[in-house]
């Protein structure tokens, strides 16, 4: 993959760069960004994601074989999640997918990209399609509209058809950012994914991303007021609330959003298939709410155990503008099915 160069938007006053030094952190009030998030609507800087693009005639039905999701279905400007698994259905890649009627569009994680590209191009054989790391000319943006936005409900439909409902930015702005000077550029999709009206919004990466920004009349965020929301709103990020074992059923936002239960025929399906049908996963991602004894939140990765037993460990750890201390954890089923039982993790007590 293409290295990622450091956002333009850490120029803007205030910007702290994140642990890689590519997005922006927060811009001076996390806690604020937070709050302005969800009540008048902020744009996320997340450009450090890894994007790749398919084209080719046979681009969906291609990444249909391969992956858990109904994509041959996806209609131009639609989107919605996948999964890309093992043969023993452990869960290897996850993308937002993205069709504008000519490319396919994948993002995924930072630093996840180029593992999901080699294993695309050792899938491809003979198929017609071409495949391109596009990290290095494409950021995404994720905008929160507010709890004060007007503007219609997302159509959510059901698999096969595509989970999310997008349109073409440069056909209709004004009906996905009411009242936004947005320029003509780039696409758009519409997720609601944190709580409130959301999209991601995919724009060059060049110099003028500061004025994009800034002709949208919306506060910058960063990463820190992001992972707050998505932890508040149980979304977990791939490798970091997750690990080499995790399968679908553990995750149940990916459940719902990536993949389709009735399609069949990919890598890992017959495990997928199993555990929906004759059993229970090993373990369950939740949600935990910590005392806040102690500062900073959990690392990741510290066990999460019950009396002197380990039983799961921290994914994202976050501190949030209303509810404090919270965290995604990977928590043994049995554990997991006890809501009102304490856990310590960190030297905290935590509950879900």
């Amino acid at each position: 993959m293409t290295e990622t160069a450091p956002s333009p938007l850490l120029g803007l006053p205030g910007a702290v760069a994140d642990e890689g030094g590519i997005a922006a952190w927060h811009y001076g009030q996390p806690l604020a960004e937070q709050r302005t998030a969800i009540e008048r609507g902020a744009v996320f800087d997340r450009s450090d994601r890894d994007v790749i693009t398919i084209t080719g005639a046979p681009r969906l039905e291609w990444l249909h074989s391969l992956s858990t999701q109904h994509l041959t279905s996806l209609k131009p400007f639609e989107g919605t999640e996948t999964l890309f698994l093992s043969p023993t259905g452990r869960i290897e890649h996850h993308a937002n997918v993205f069709d504008d009627g000519e490319t396919v569009w994948l993002d995924t994680e930072p630093g996840a990209g180029e593992a999901l590209l080699k294993f695309l191009q050792l899938m491809k054989f003979r198929t017609e399609v071409d495949i391109v790391d596009a990290t290095g000319e494409w950021a995404l943006l994720t905008v929160t509209l507010g709890a004060e936005d007007s503007s219609p409900e997302p159509v959510h439909q059901p698999v096969p058809v595509a989970k999310f409902a997008a349109k073409d930015l440069a056909a209709v702005p004004t009906a996905v950012l009411p009242g936004k000077a947005v320029p003509d550029m780039g696409w758009i999709r519409r997720t609601d994914a944190l709580g409130v009206h959301t999209v991601d919004w995919m724009v060059p990466r060049d110099d003028s991303l500061p004025g994009t920004v800034e002709q949208m009349e919306q506060a910058p965020a960063g990463s820190w007021a992001f992972d707050a929301l998505r932890v508040a709103a149980k979304l977990p990020r791939f490798g970091v609330d997750t690990d080499e074992k995790t399968v679908p059923h553990e995750v149940a936002a990916w459940l719902a959003s990536a993949v389709h239960l009735d399609k069949g025929c990919y890598r890992g399906q017959e495990t997928v298939a199993k555990v929906h049908h004759l059993g229970q996963p090993p373990r369950r991602l939740v949600r935990l709410h910590l005392d806040g004894s102690t500062e900073p939140p959990p690392a990741h990765g510290t066990p999460v155990t019950l009396g002197e037993k380990e039983i799961g460990s921290i994914g994202t750890a976050v501190q949030h503008y209303e509810d404090g201390q919270i965290a995604l954890a990977l928590l043994k089923r049995s554990a997991a099915e006890k809501p009102d039982q304490e856990f310590e993790t960190g030297g905290q007590t935590a509950v879900q």
